[in-house]
Formats: structure tokens, sequence, C-alpha cells
């Protein structure tokens, strides 16, 4: 197509004076860069900035109980601050107050006395990770847990925990396709939901 347009540019200028032969090489050249642009570049797609968020609730005894979003791991104090501070002005551990919180922990404030609280750390509730799809651990989810997740129904969530029983935890999530009724297929549908954080529950007793 250039070829062809370049050729009627060459046979026509002839005719032309030399200051309309200058106008017509920018045009020409104007009409190749557009060309050039549609037809043959093609720019890099931006890349994808993956941005994690790091999730926290916070209940009892603070002013806007809550779950709350940061754009960095937090540390106790900014949780607590960012749910409204305490409801009262209290004595706290100064040192514990720096602690830095991983995604997905639930901050329990309760009272001890009129000028003392106490900030207790868990983990959130299964179905509050899942929404913000915080993989939940398979040595601390129960069969309820496991339900929540697609293509785990109540027999097959027994037979995981029967298997983390016997097994006494699981050292990785792939330990999955060893437990009955799960193959290649149905583990690659629930993967994602699941990881293995917490070290192996050992009964010194056995």
């Amino acid at each position: 197509m250039l070829n062809i347009f370049q050729h009627l540019i060459f046979k026509m200028i002839k005719y032309f004076s030399i200051g309309q032969q200058w106008i017509l090489f920018v045009l020409a050249l104007f009409l190749l860069a557009l060309l050039y642009l549609r037809f043959y570049h093609h720019p890099s797609p931006a890349p994808e900035v993956n941005v994690k968020e790091f999730v926290v609730e916070v209940s009892g005894e603070v002013r806007n109980p809550g779950v709350y979003l940061f754009q960095d791991p937090p540390t106790l104090r900014e949780a607590i601050q960012r749910a409204g501070g305490f409801k009262e002005t209290p004595q706290f551990d100064t040192a514990s107050f720096s602690e830095i919180l991983e995604t997905g922990t639930l901050i329990s404030v309760t009272k001890e006395s009129p000028q003392e609280f106490k900030a207790k750390l868990g983990r959130m509730a299964a179905n509050k990770l899942l929404v913000f799809f915080i993989p939940l651990d398979l040595n601390r989810v129960s069969a309820e847990d496991l339900c929540l997740i697609p293509g785990i129904g109540e027999s097959l969530a027994q037979e995981i925990m029967a298997y983390r029983e016997r097994r006494r935890g699981f050292r990785s999530v792939e330990e999955l396709k060893n437990v009955k009724g799960i193959g290649e297929k149905k583990y690659e549908t629930f993967k994602k939901f699941l990881m293995v954080t917490q070290p192996l529950r050992v009964d010194p007793s056995r």
C-alpha cells in the first residue's frame, strides 16, 4: 500500500511548482506517519500494577468497630486509631501497640477495668476472609469453614478434617491431593482459597 502511494506522489509531483512540491512532500510525510501508526505500530500495554490491600477487623471497645483496608501492613496502634480509638482513655502496653499486623487479623478490644483495655489478636471469620480473597489456613479451618469454599461440600470437608487429624496437620496445600475424593481437576478449582502457614499440630500424647 505504501509503495502504491509513493508511486502516485512521484508521478504527480512534476506538475507542481517548487513551493507546491514542498507542501506535498510535508503532507506525504504526515500521511505516511499516520499510516504507520494505524497499521504497523502497536504500543505495548501499560504494565499492571498489583496493589495488595491489608485487611484488618477491629471489634469491641472502640468507637467505630468494623473492617478496615490499609495500603501497607498496619501496626496495632494504626488499626485502633482507624477504628476511632478506644471508647475511653485507657492504660495500654505501648510496646505491643507498635506490633505490625498481617492481613486478615481480628483485633478484639475488651475492657479489663475502668482504665485498662486489652487487645487480643485473632483471625477474622472465614466468610469475611473469603470476601476479601484472603486464603484460609488448612490447619486452622473448621469443617463449616471449608464448606464455604466452592467445590467443597460437607462430606469432602469431613474427609479433609479426618486426613488432617491422621497426619497431625497439613504441610502444604498440594497435600490435599492425597485426600479421598480430591483429584487434580477438583484441586485446581479451590486451591487458591487455601494456604498453610501455621506449624503442624502435634499431640505429645500420641
